[in-house]
């Protein structure tokens, strides 16, 4: 991916008066950390070309102001996921995005441009309650037109394992770089049997991926041998993933365009596999409806539609482009509540609905 920022850039500018840019130092270093999110920051440093300590007094400048943070939450197959497309009276825009923003089980909210107003990605144990919860909380909502859900049904790749690509090859593969897996079914793991120490190291580790074991005990109350071999086996089981996260819009991504398409089903495999591996593609599953993909993607701007939509004709002969819908703001982002730069303002515990 071409930098988005120029060359000579070293340093960030947190001025905190909504000017601040991430410098080059700053994307390598959220690129070394979305490799390796717990790696200790001595390899960081050396992923990034800096000593330990630089790294981790940057680092800690850019989670102060807001701008890059890591988050570690339940992995895909523990849970039942679907995308809701909602659309909302033209008054009711920002109440309603506040609204769905503060319900722990909606863990994703983008403000929209299209057919509906806001796209929410939500979770529960299993379809039924999830069901009842966006009926109950979203379709009853004030202001709320209507709520069209579309289940999801196997990940093949989403923002936990896209790469801001700003380190060197060689320095990225020392990390251990590793692409989006094949697929992941949604809603196939045991989401009903989380114990109660595991779920409090998953609560801590999401309001700080980076937090050491020593921490995560007293937070927890288990003792540091316990936290460290608790989280390491759930890392190893693939049940919770981890991932940074950075204010997208002043690292020069502005743009993010959610695709609807439909591919047949015969290809729908590889086609998806092959688009969850694109640079710009930052989520790729196969859901539920007419048209059996959703395909989210990450751009330096509008103009980088029509020269995205041309790869993917030259690479999809088959695939079929239903409907594209820019996104105007992300309120919401795995849990956390961003501000119009995506700069992280609060946090809403992940968590299933209790109905």
């Amino acid at each position: 991916m071409e930098s988005p920022l120029s060359p000579d850039s070293d340093s960030a500018d947190l001025s905190g008066d909504g000017s601040e840019r991430f410098m080059e130092q700053d994307l390598a270093l959220i690129d070394a950390l979305q490799s390796a999110p717990r790696a200790p920051w001595s390899r960081i440093g050396r992923a990034v070309g800096m000593d330990a300590t630089t790294a981790a007094r940057r680092w800690e400048r850019l989670r102060a102001a807001g701008l890059a943070w890591v988050t570690a939450y339940a992995s895909a197959r523990t849970a039942t996921v679907a995308f809701v497309e909602v659309r909302c009276k033209p008054r009711d825009h920002a109440a309603v995005g506040a609204a769905v923003s503060a319900l722990p089980w909606v863990f994703s909210v983008d403000e929209t441009a299209g057919d509906y107003d806001l796209l929410l990605s939500v979770g529960a144990a299993d379809l039924s309650s999830l069901g009842r919860a966006v009926n109950h909380h979203i379709g009853s909502l004030k202001g709320v037109r209507s709520a069209r859900m579309r289940v999801g049904i196997t990940l093949y790749g989403e923002g936990g394992d896209w790469r801001i690509r700003a380190m060197e090859p060689a320095a990225r593969a020392e990390l251990g770089v590793s692409g989006p897996p094949n697929r992941i079914s949604y809603g196939t793991g045991d989401s009903g049997q989380v114990s109660g120490e595991n779920e409090a190291l998953l609560t801590a580790l999401g309001a700080d991926g980076r937090l050491g074991y020593t921490a995560l005990a007293a937070q927890t109350g288990l003792g540091e041998h316990t936290a460290r071999r608790r989280v390491q086996r759930m890392l190893r089981d693939g049940d919770i993933t981890l991932r940074c996260d950075f204010a997208q819009p002043l690292a020069g991504l502005p743009t993010l365009v959610i695709y609807r398409m439909a591919v047949p089903h015969g290809l729908l495999g590889p086609t998806a596999q092959a688009l969850a591996r694109l640079r710009q593609v930052r989520l790729c599953a196969s859901v539920s409806g007419r048209h059996n993909l959703l395909v989210q993607v990450l751009l330096h701007g509008l103009a980088g539609i029509d020269p995205f939509e041309a790869q993917l004709a030259d690479a999809f002969p088959a695939l079929e482009i239903k409907d594209r819908t820019p996104a105007l703001h992300t309120l919401k982002r795995m849990g956390w509540l961003l501000d119009a730069q995506g700069r992280t303002v609060g946090r809403v515990p992940v968590e299933p609905p209790r109905i």
